[in-house]
């Protein structure tokens, strides 16, 4: 905890966000620079409320109140040490985390919940400024290889921990460059991209290795990267978009939302873009989906120059606090706003899009959209949406991204080579994170599904500690609970 009268003595504070009007020219990061008066104070509120349901409400089980406690006494250190041991990546985290520990906050029952994720990455911040972020170099090395596909933030987390087990542990990536989803699908004004640089060199530095361009089951073969490693980590995300198949769809200017981030990430790092390009400048955007991808796609076509910026959402508008059916201390479904909404966008909800209309030349003109109720359905299964009679209409809109989520991994290539099982939904099968080839596991989005960076960093460190107990009879890492591998598998 901090301060025992802190919760009673100050209010749930935050610096304030760069200008919208000015930060829609650049791509640097929203937030201003770290004030760690503010901080300290925010740790303060930090109660003695006995059951610190924070950790429940933390994916990765951090140990919030210990290192809220060390904030407040300003022993940065050790809240570094604290927070380290039970978050590889705090820096990321830290960013762009919706904070489901702050849901969980007891304070939050009938007060603005503790800063925590600003806290988090105040200590981070302070551990690379001082200079005791540093690498976590194994003291004993095993004779155990290990290759890990996919370098977002589960093949990251899991790079990490191997590593510091002892073994030796080569992540293969097919993109240009290391960092999956955080490199070229979070947008630099969110996640600066020399913060990742800063945490891939501290892991050169730990005794990992990168290999880049590599497309397993292509440039390398299964069979070759079996026989080189004593257990494989499939982390390559969930990567096949949900389409929206009606009739329009093949027009010029309906776009996956992914196609349109990763581009942009591309020409902020220099690089060159391949294909053709998709830009919203002077365009009617109109960005179908509602969540963080779309609020991303929002605020990059904002900084595009768009004409106006829309965002529909099939769903009903959530309510703006908690109902009786979203108690204390779950993730309720509220109403949340973005920076980037903040930086203008009209929102809508309870519609869905119905054809893709085109001009002579096959591009995109116009959508025909409608408003929708939902239909009472039977416990457990899917709402149904009713198109309410007399509301159809036509919208302006020259680009229409795509932003309603993902379905699974890629099956072709890799996975069906291994021959893996896949789940109802078509994610990797695997239960303790082992799928069913022997010596093969898996973890994040490729077998949980689409979720959080918080959720693929949890996943990574806990398919960490099931190879190693794999390779070794027993582990020396942290586990989350004595339970993580029966309720995660």
């Amino acid at each position: 905890m901090g301060k025992p009268t802190g919760f009673l003595e100050q209010d749930r504070e935050l610096p304030k966000k760069r200008d919208p009007k000015k930060r829609i020219s650049d791509y640097n990061e929203v937030d201003s620079v770290i004030d760690e008066s503010i901080t300290v104070k925010q740790a303060s509120r930090c109660m003695d409320c006995g059951i610190p349901f924070c950790h429940q409400g933390c994916p990765l089980g951090n140990i919030i109140p210990e290192f809220n406690d060390a904030v407040y006494q300003e022993n940065w250190k050790l809240a570094y040490e604290i927070l380290i041991s039970t978050n590889n990546f705090p820096e990321f985290t830290g960013r762009i985390c919706p904070a489901p520990c702050e849901a969980a906050c007891v304070l939050g029952i009938n007060k603005p919940a503790v800063a925590i994720e600003y806290i988090e990455k105040s200590i981070i911040e302070r551990a690379f400024q001082d200079g005791y972020a540093k690498p976590r170099i194994p003291s004993v090395k095993t004779d155990k290889k290990i290759a890990i596909v996919g370098s977002g933030p589960a093949g990251l987390a899991a790079a990490a921990q191997l590593n510091y087990a002892g073994h030796h542990v080569t992540v293969f990536e097919r993109a240009d460059e290391i960092g999956g989803l955080l490199r070229y699908g979070i947008p630099d004004f969110k996640l600066d991209k020399q913060v990742l640089d800063r945490r891939i060199n501290l892991m050169i530095e730990e005794g990992v290795k990168f290999q880049t361009n590599v497309e397993v089951g292509s440039t390398l073969t299964v069979e070759q990267l079996r026989e080189e490693n004593d257990a494989i980590v499939l982390t390559g995300g969930s990567t096949i978009p949900r389409d929206l198949p009606i009739p329009g769809r093949q027009l010029k200017g309906v776009q996956f939302a992914m196609d349109f981030l990763t581009q942009q990430n591309q020409r902020v790092s220099g690089k060159k873009v391949n294909g053709e390009e998709i830009w919203a400048t002077g365009k009617n955007v109109v960005v179908i989906g509602g969540g963080d991808t779309g609020s991303d796609c929002v605020g990059t076509s904002n900084r595009h120059g768009a004409k106006s910026v829309t965002q529909i959402e099939i769903l009903s508008k959530p309510p703006k606090d908690r109902t009786e059916s979203m108690p204390w201390p779950s993730w309720p479904m509220i109403l949340r706003t973005s920076t980037s909404h903040e930086e203008g966008c009209e929102r809508k909800w309870s519609i869905v899009t119905k054809e893709f209309i085109g001009d002579e030349q096959g591009n995109l003109k116009a959508l025909k959209i409608a408003e929708v109720e939902i239909k009472k359905t039977e416990a457990g299964k899917a709402p149904t949406f009713v198109e309410i009679p007399g509301t159809e209409k036509e919208i302006p809109c020259e680009l229409a991204l795509l932003a309603m989520g993902f379905l699974h991994p890629q099956h072709t290539g890799l996975l069906d080579q291994l021959a893996v099982d896949y789940d109802d939904r078509g994610n990797v099968k695997a239960t303790h994170f082992q799928t069913s080839v022997e010596g093969i596991f898996a973890a994040g989005d490729m077998r949980r599904g689409q979720s959080l960076v918080v959720w693929a960093i949890s996943e990574g460190r806990e398919a960490a500690r099931a190879v190693d107990q794999y390779l070794m009879g027993q582990s020396i890492l942290e586990a989350k609970d004595k339970g993580i591998l029966s309720v995660a598998g």
